[in-house]
């Protein structure tokens, strides 16, 4: 964050004010982990906040303290669109378009608040009075941890605050194995554990409270795998009868993708998921070294991200969206075996 945009928040902050933080939709540990420590500062510090999220997010995310605290726009609208239209400030993390939230964009473009944006994804647009943009942090809960400190209130971190930052940290990067984890990182989540996070609790209640029906979904999402060896890359597919079958719960499929990049030889690994409701299969697309997903994403599945990790969709049928899939393939050839 520049020093003009830094000085304009803490004058924003100097005094108490009614703020709603806004994560995006479909959140994950990054956006709800970022959301809840921005939230318990905010409150510390003498502010009235909400946190409003465009819809649910995954059951094992919910032990975060203050998660039960968190207004489902879908289900409690009234309310949710109250805190947003009385807000002096919006805080939106870990995005940086409003298309992100979903339905819940109409009432946050119609908002007379400032605007504040701290997000580590590519292309930013200026819809915030106030940026704090960094493509090279590993997480907007990073990012969240640096902006404390930034405000001078590195010390007033509580433990609930270092589980929460802890927590998206961890899942962004793929518990500290991802390119963006970097020295930085690390020391940040030292400092996290000696402020109280407690990182084996956290990996546990993240990832080993499966249900039997989720790891049937990924046994069905592996034999679904195909593995193109030419083109270095693997995909895998998931039909809503398929979802259906095994009771899918939201957050299920999270982490899927990435089984492709275990492969030997694999740089470029992909997972469509049908939803039927929305009438359009939802994409995620993770690499390794050089080759950019977002790129990928924004060019040909109206999506974008991070460069080894992005989103997309389409609104076309399975296999027609695995045929124009494919036929982009020979395009990369050598960009995927460079």
């Amino acid at each position: 964050m520049n020093l003009e945009h830094l000085n304009a928040l803490k004058k924003l902050l100097s005094s108490s004010k009614k703020i709603a933080i806004i994560p995006h939709k479909n959140p994950d540990g990054d956006a709800i982990g970022s959301t809840l420590a921005l939230w318990h500062y905010l409150i510390n510090c003498g502010h009235t906040a909400s946190i409003v999220s465009p819809n649910d997010y995954p059951k094992f995310l919910k032990w975060m303290p203050g998660a039960d605290k968190i207004l489902n726009f879908e289900k409690e609208n009234m309310q949710a669109k109250s805190c947003i239209q009385n807000a002096d400030i919006v805080f939106t993390l870990d995005f940086n378009h409003l298309g992100r939230v979903g339905h819940m964009s109409e009432t946050l473009e119609s908002s007379s608040a400032t605007f504040v944006m701290v997000d580590h994804h590519q292309e930013p647009s200026d819809y915030a009075k106030i940026m704090y943009s960094d493509v090279s942090m590993s997480s907007t809960c990073e990012m969240v941890y640096v902006l404390i400190k930034k405000l001078g209130d590195e010390n007033s971190i509580t433990s609930e605050m270092a589980n929460c930052i802890y927590t998206g940290i961890m899942t962004d990067t793929g518990s500290f194995k991802f390119a963006a984890t970097t020295s930085n990182t690390h020391r940040v989540i030292a400092d996290l554990m000696d402020k109280g996070a407690k990182g084996t609790e956290i990996h546990h209640r993240i990832y080993d409270t499966n249900s039997p029906s989720r790891l049937h979904l990924l046994g069905c999402a592996l034999k679904n795998m195909v593995i193109l060896q030419e083109y270095q890359t693997a995909y895998i597919t998931l039909s809503q009868e398929e979802l259906d079958k095994y009771n899918y719960q939201k957050g299920d499929t999270e982490g899927f993708v990435n089984y492709g990049l275990t492969l030997d030889g694999i740089r470029f690994a992909v997972i469509f998921i049908e939803n039927k409701e929305e009438g359009i299969f939802k994409i995620s697309f993770r690499s390794v070294g050089d080759f950019s997903v977002n790129d990928f994403a924004r060019k040909h599945f109206h999506g974008g991200g991070h460069t080894n990790a992005a989103g997309g969709k389409s609104d076309y049928s399975i296999e027609e969206t695995i045929t124009y899939f494919t036929s982009l393939l020979p395009l990369y050839k050598n960009q995927l075996q460079s």
